[in-house]
């Protein structure tokens, strides 16, 4: 038993299990369509033989994306290591929320039941999930989730977004983009995303550097590439999405370089947008 296990009421008087909330976890495998995994509620639990997601509460100590891979490796066997997080979408119910973390595996691995909660694990094709007697909150969610199986590439200009400030950038290239990459890879999910209807992304991220800033290194959370040219060829090269589940999005202000991003199939945002996510992130 944690902190979170028990009931909470919301501002609208309804009872919800989680005293700080709960979440749960909307696994997919791209095939040649997604593949979710869900959880058969056992006859012990609230809407028993019924199919949802695995997850539960939250405890006073986690965030979303913590408290939905607990709550499933404690509900079966899913290894929590394997998951690649890529949205968060929250239900707010005035004063309790249910979160829904989106993720993927590269391979449709086995899982099974862990807990007396669960009745069965199944990967279930996404166009048969609606047919499915399925756990009501889950089915009424289940069409604006069904919308976010995917995960975001965002490609950074970054010699575009360093010019779109003045910080001195100019006087040391490799250190401003060096400033860069850690003040992106500090922004823990973006809100705003082009086209989604989920609340919060967390994106691959690449940075293109070109010139003088072709020696900065990555880290854990932000891909470095270094242009061995122009770096705007680089980048229009990396727009086209790589897999049917992939969407990309590059961040510059270059007219041109949007127009050739466009025609790859990515989207294009400019640098203020990134630039406020960074600011949110310093000020939360």
């Amino acid at each position: 038993m944690g902190d979170g296990d028990g009931w909470a009421s919301c501002d609208a008087g309804h009872r919800h299990w989680g005293r700080h909330g709960a979440a749960g976890l909307l696994l997919y495998h791209m095939d040649s369509e997604p593949y979710v995994l869900l959880q058969k509620r056992s006859r012990l639990s609230i809407g028993g033989g019924t199919w949802g997601l695995l997850g539960g509460a939250r405890h006073s100590h986690e965030d979303a994306v913590e408290a939905a891979l607990r709550e499933a490796a404690e509900e079966s066997t899913l290894d929590p290591s394997l998951v690649r997080v890529h949205w968060l979408v929250s239900e707010k119910h005035g004063g309790w929320a249910y979160d829904t973390v989106i993720g993927s595996v590269p391979e449709r691995v086995e899982v099974r039941p862990r807990s007396f909660e669960t009745a069965g694990v199944a990967w279930v094709p996404a166009g048969e999930v609606a047919g499915k007697k399925l756990f009501p909150p889950f089915a009424k969610a289940w069409p604006r989730l069904r919308r976010s199986l995917y995960r975001v590439v965002l490609i950074v200009d970054t010699a575009n977004v360093m010019g779109s400030r003045a910080d001195g950038w100019w006087r040391d290239r490799k250190g401003a983009a060096e400033r860069l990459r850690d003040e992106i890879a500090s922004v823990n999910g973006i809100a705003g995303v082009p086209g989604a209807v989920a609340d919060v992304c967390y994106p691959e991220i690449i940075m293109v550097v070109e010139g003088a800033a072709r020696g900065v290194e990555s880290t854990d959370r932000v891909t470095v590439v270094p242009a061995p040219g122009i770096g705007d060829d680089t980048i229009a090269e990396l727009a086209a999405p790589q897999a049917p589940d992939e969407r990309r999005i590059v961040v510059t202000a270059d007219r041109e370089l949007r127009a050739r991003c466009e025609a790859a199939g990515a989207s294009v945002v400019g640098p203020r947008w990134l630039l406020e996510a960074i600011h949110r992130a310093r000020t939360a």
